[in-house]
């Protein structure tokens, strides 16, 4: 029963950061002329526009260097 009980745990301890993946978003301001990044996608689109989606906050930091808007 232990076992079963720390292979359970085990499991769960490497599986709970790959559930708990947030998308990091590129924003674009257009009233500021600034890029953001945001944990969720801009809603008001007359004010902000979506630059990209990524995976990871190291991807849209390196996203956002490249990106000729946000400089």
């Amino acid at each position: 029963m232990k076992k079963i009980l720390i292979a359970a745990t085990l499991i769960g301890a490497f599986a709970a950061p790959a559930l708990a993946m947030d998308s990091f978003y590129i924003v674009f301001d257009n009233t500021t002329k600034k890029c953001t990044m945001s944990r969720s996608a801009p809603t008001d689109t007359a004010k902000f526009a979506m630059m990209g989606e990524y995976g990871s906050e190291a991807d849209a930091h390196m996203a956002m260097k490249g990106m000729t808007k946000c400089k």
